[in-house]
């Protein structure tokens, strides 16, 4: 979701962007300072932010886990308001992730196997079948592939700590998805370009985008892309950070419409609304803020913005239309929380998170970063919830 982390300072030679309600984004191409002619990658000195709180668990005991008996189509029976389903989280600088039913209990947890190749895990999407995770790991310079039910990492792309360009490497990978054929696609923000890899024998079967080419003229070039959302009927909503731009492109590589998110400073993977019709788009930025707008228009049709206390967002990263309910389920990444906004009345409704105060206890995140909603299993029936 983001070019250049604000809180990391690397050894090497690195252009950062600094977020900030006075700053404007620095999207400057990444200098590896000593990088020898000749190699594949440069790598990465480890920082203790990065590392987080190291591996760390919830300590509650989990529920067996229910079979997949629904899909995003035909998603299982709804818990309705305020949550409908239950969510996965990328607890980001807790190196795991985390499930929660809607009522705020934990159903489920995968936590890092290893610090050196799983750490900083920020986005998370169900493959199509609900039976595998995908997860990119932005300043860990891979990207991977969980297995829900036996909670084991099956596949890596991308070397840990080390950057590049060349095959097997990646330079701040975000977002994750596995797509319908089976192929990883993934926004490979530093590199100005997205991929989609065949992890059968990692080859890269299509790019869009050319390292040090960072510029919008899609999909020839892209301008920072840190969204690469696949779409029901195949299409990929891309999102390109400098100059907020949102597109749709087949998997062919045909653009069918390209347009700049309204009251948009820093875009965040965006997402279409459930009806296919509207664009659900988050600003990265403090205060934070959700867009909902047509792209044949860009007309606005919902805005979420407040600017101080409790109910104001700090950079969140993403934010997405609930099925069933219509509201808002929302990323507050530097607040330490998740949340729902309801859609009438702009309220949060719910909150998983303590604000504003790190944890990994229940209840409790560290920079959570990415989500997905669970429509696949029963949980509700499960755990016995009316």
């Amino acid at each position: 979701m983001r070019s250049f982390p604000h809180f990391l300072r690397m050894a090497v030679a690195v252009t950062l962007l600094t977020v900030g309600a006075s700053s404007e984004p620095v999207l400057a191409e990444a200098v590896a300072d000593g990088a020898k002619p000749g190699t594949a990658g440069v790598a990465v000195k480890v920082s203790p932010e990065m590392i987080g709180a190291g591996i760390v668990s919830s300590g509650v005991t989990l529920p067996p886990i229910p079979p997949v008996t629904g899909n995003r189509q035909k998603p299982v029976p709804s818990w309705g308001k305020p949550l409908p389903y239950p969510v996965v989280i990328a607890d980001r600088r807790n190196n795991r992730l985390i499930e929660i039913a809607p009522d705020k209990s934990i159903i489920w947890e995968f936590v890092s196997p290893n610090l050196k190749v799983y750490r900083g895990n920020e986005d998370v999407n169900f493959s199509p079948d609900g039976k595998l995770l995908a997860v990119s790991e932005e300043d860990n310079y891979d990207v991977h592939i969980v297995d829900y039910e036996k909670k084991s990492l099956v596949w890596t792309y991308g070397t840990p700590d080390v950057r590049g360009k060349e095959a097997g490497f990646l330079n701040y990978p975000d977002d994750a998805h596995l797509l319908a054929d089976g192929r990883f696609i993934t926004a490979d923000i530093r590199n100005c370009r997205i991929l989609i890899i065949d992890p059968k024998d990692n080859s890269i079967a299509t790019q869009w985008g050319k390292p040090g080419k960072c510029r919008h003229d899609p999909p020839h070039e892209l301008a920072h892309p840190n969204g690469a959302t696949p779409l029901e009927n195949g299409d990929i909503l891309v999102t390109e950070i400098a100059g907020s731009w949102i597109s749709r492109i087949t998997r062919e590589g045909q653009v069918l419409w390209s347009v700049r998110a309204p009251n948009i400073r820093y875009p965040s993977d965006a997402f279409m609304t459930v009806d296919g019709r509207q664009v659900v788009v988050a600003d990265f930025w403090k205060p934070g803020r959700v867009v909902i707008f047509d792209p044949a228009t860009r007309k606005i049709s919902w805005e979420y913005f407040v600017k101080e206390g409790e109910r104001m967002l700090d950079h969140c990263s993403i934010a997405r239309e609930l099925p069933d309910t219509g509201d808002i389920f929302v990323v507050d990444d530097l607040r330490d929380r998740v949340l729902v906004i309801d859609r009438k009345s702009k309220e949060i409704i719910w909150q998983y998170g303590v604000t504003d105060t790190k944890g990994h206890k229940p209840g409790y995140l560290f920079y959570p970063d990415g989500f997905d909603i669970d429509v696949f299993r029963d949980w509700k029936a499960a755990l016995g919830r009316r």
